[in-house]
């Protein structure tokens, strides 16, 4: 029946009786809706009063967020929207942006506690600073780990970085911490920085080695979900080559000739 189109028109439509006895009346459909065959969407949605088409795309080989952005951009300029008509991003697309609006909560906040808690560990606003030079050259080495692996910034790096974060400036409070205690013991800064260097090189290595050989499988991983791994292992393991060196090479060197400085400072004071 409805493949004929006369058929579904004489379908009988139970409509509101009328006179004294006020029973319900039988009428054609035809007399209702103008029926007709055309091609249309087999489902129509609506969403806050208003029909919505899905437009559904799956992407590969690239990221998701300049994929969207070259797409806003085309659509903008070659498609005319009718009066009325609006156009969403959503899906992957949009939990990606809630997630990195996240992000540029969480990665402040976390770098704040970590000023904070160096503060609260050393009593000095000038160790806490001279630790924390760990991240920026941290986040280098993460990002250089990201451009050279071909991967794009994802949610999944950004909380790579916030874990090199913990592991970088942990490093800078294993070497200053040894530092400190050679200061009050009598040495020069330059001599205890080189002291530090010298003896504290195994266990700044020791934390460095363990992180980055435990994060290897994740960066080498082709299993299921091994998109979100692999980026963030290797932001891990950059950022925890380059903050090494400088946690061993360039911390030192900085705090002999700081350390010399505040001295001087004290003393003309």
């Amino acid at each position: 029946m409805r493949r004929d189109l006369d058929q579904i028109k004489r379908l009988r439509v139970a409509a509101a009786g009328r006179g004294e006895a006020k029973e319900a009346q039988l009428i054609p459909l035809s007399e209702l809706a103008r029926i007709s065959v055309e091609v249309g969407p087999a489902q129509i949605s609506r969403d806050r009063v208003s029909r919505r088409i899905n437009v559904e795309a799956n992407v590969r080989g690239r990221d998701l967020a300049s994929f969207v952005a070259e797409a806003q951009e085309a659509v903008a300029r070659e498609v005319r929207l009718p009066p009325g008509w609006t156009v969403e991003w959503g899906g992957q697309f949009e939990n990606l942006q809630a997630a990195s609006a996240r992000l540029m909560l969480l990665v402040p906040l976390a770098l704040l506690l970590i000023f904070l808690l160096l503060f609260s560990t050393f009593g000095s606003a000038r160790l806490a600073a001279l630790i924390f030079l760990n991240v920026p050259l941290a986040v280098t080495g993460g990002l250089v780990a990201l451009a050279v692996r071909g991967y794009p910034f994802s949610i999944s790096a950004g909380v790579g970085f916030i874990a090199l974060f913990g592991v970088a400036v942990l490093n800078g409070v294993v070497l200053v911490s040894y530092v400190v205690g050679r200061r009050r013991a009598g040495l020069e800064a330059g001599e205890a920085a080189r002291e530090a260097a010298r003896i504290r090189l195994r266990p700044v290595l020791m934390t460095a080695l363990v992180a980055s050989l435990g994060f290897i499988p994740m960066a080498l991983s082709t299993s299921a979900g091994a998109e979100v791994q692999r980026p963030l292992a290797t932001v891990v393991i950059g950022g925890l080559i380059t903050s090494t060196l400088l946690t061993l090479i360039v911390l030192p060197t900085l705090y002999g000739w700081l350390g010399r400085k505040w001295a001087e400072q004290r003393e003309a004071s």
